[in-house]
């Protein structure tokens, strides 16, 4: 043991002393202690240790693959809340969401704590992800959750089949009015006089308004009838095929199609999108099929022209106040009507479930999802 000093007359000398040795009756045998390596602790607090994802809405068909997928990467919650005000207070530290870095969303937690508007976005503490489970986020204030660098996925590709056969049963139940011939059948009246209004699928014009996934699907599923396919987007979509025709001008388009077939998101710019104007620019006796959002189209509009004849008929599956459905359109003979029944599969909403997740596990194994919506791509 050495001990340095430093001198009056020269404080910037260090001396060197002779090693100190206790005295012999203090002194202690040498022992040898072996080293036993340990496994490295984090050094996380053990309440980091394991993130939360909070399930919102409930998993049909993927509550075991949920576990498997995310179980060695996070602890799996369910929500337990029967109103908002009881939600967001287990957000506050110690509640029993405090914690939760993901979220699973479906339209299923509407009835519970509401849609996630600005109130509840803002209360999400703690919150990075929220994996909708859908194609439509319109129930999502992504603007709020973008202030509060919350990231939003959707479950785009998973829904364009069960949409896209949809759309065709509204498109081929309309030409055809086989909707007026079961209610007929049911009844008991055998077959209506339908013929003079009703069309062959080969004989039409269908345009398509937003060629995005569930639009180029439907439109594929169409061509076999030898149908002349028209689209607008705002520019041209890369994914089209060349036998799909592109029209910058949507009245251009409007004017040549006898089928308007709807596809576009809901959002501030579309909400009301096809009105008073669209409607009229196409031919007297055209058909407008629906299976975005029912606040797409005005719906006092499109009844108007149901009622003087301006439109032969509409396929529709969904409404802007669901499940409220107008009473005028179920008046209608000439309309075929649906409850919203564009995802109704178990195999889609396996693929809509499991496509949710798959951003979750992509966000807690490497920071980023597969599936941001575009508002957030920018």
């Amino acid at each position: 043991m050495y001990l340095p000093v430093r001198t009056a007359a020269r404080p910037d000398v260090r001396l060197l002393l002779k090693p100190l040795r206790p005295p012999a009756a203090t002194r202690c045998r040498r022992i040898i202690v072996p080293v036993v390596c340990r496994p490295r602790r984090s050094i996380l607090p053990s309440t980091t240790m394991s993130p939360k994802v909070l399930i919102c809405g409930g998993l049909r068909w993927a509550s075991e693959d949920a576990q498997k997928l995310l179980g060695d990467h996070a602890e799996i919650i369910q929500l337990d809340s029967p109103d908002r005000a009881d939600f967001l207070q287990g957000f506050q530290p110690g509640g029993k969401y405090d914690g939760v870095v993901a979220m699973y969303r479906s339209n299923g937690s509407k009835k519970n704590i509401g849609v996630f508007d600005k109130e509840l976005v803002d209360g999400l503490r703690g919150v990075q992800w929220i994996a909708h489970n859908g194609a439509g986020y319109d129930q999502i204030d992504v603007e709020a959750c973008a202030a509060k660098n919350i990231r939003v996925s959707n479950t785009p590709g998973a829904v364009d089949e069960a949409t896209a056969t949809t759309a065709l049963y509204l498109l081929l139940s309309s030409l055809r009015q086989f909707y007026l011939a079961e209610r007929s059948l049911r009844d008991g009246k055998w077959k209506p006089a339908v013929s003079d209004r009703a069309h062959d699928v080969s004989c039409i014009t269908l345009g398509i308004l937003g060629l995005g996934g569930i639009g180029l699907y439907f439109a594929q599923l169409v061509k076999p009838f030898g149908t002349k396919i028209l689209y607008h987007n705002r520019k041209p979509s890369p994914d089209a095929p060349d036998w799909i025709e592109y029209c910058a001008d949507v009245d251009d388009m409007l004017k040549r199609v006898d089928v308007l077939s709807v596809h576009v998101p809901l959002n501030e710019k579309t909400e009301g999108l096809v009105g008073e104007k669209m409607i009229r620019t196409m031919k007297k006796g055209s058909v407008i099929i629906n299976t975005a959002r029912g606040k797409v189209i005005d719906e006092p509009a499109l009844i108007r022209a149901l009622e003087d004849g301006h439109l032969a008929s509409v396929g529709l599956d969904v409404f802007p106040d669901e499940p409220k459905v107008n009473p005028r359109l179920i008046e209608f003979t000439n309309v075929c009507l649906l409850p919203h029944m564009g995802t109704e599969t178990r195999d889609s909403q396996h693929r809509m479930e499991m496509r949710s997740l798959t951003n979750i596990y992509d966000f807690l194994t490497t920071g980023q999802g597969k599936d941001l919506v575009p508002e957030m791509r920018r």
